[in-house]
């Protein structure tokens, strides 16, 4: 079974944005974003999601990547 590699700090370095603004801005704490940003969460609200691509201009795609196994 793959897996979901989330790419959220590659997204923020490409628009130049700390982890503190997008906080300011979608509304999310300090602390859930970097758990997001650094992949140590098992889910993610689309409202959330929403948010972030908003904020950041950008499709969930550029976020969320899927990879497979190497079964």
């Amino acid at each position: 079974m793959g897996k979901i590699i989330l790419r959220l700090d590659r997204v923020m370095a490409d628009r130049k944005m700390s982890l503190n603004e997008l906080s300011e801005r979608v509304g999310v704490s300090n602390v859930n974003l970097s758990k997001l940003k650094t992949g140590k969460v098992s889910a993610v609200r689309f409202s959330t999601l929403e948010a972030i691509c908003e904020v950041l201009d950008c499709q969930p795609g550029d976020i969320l990547e899927y990879q497979k196994s190497d079964e």
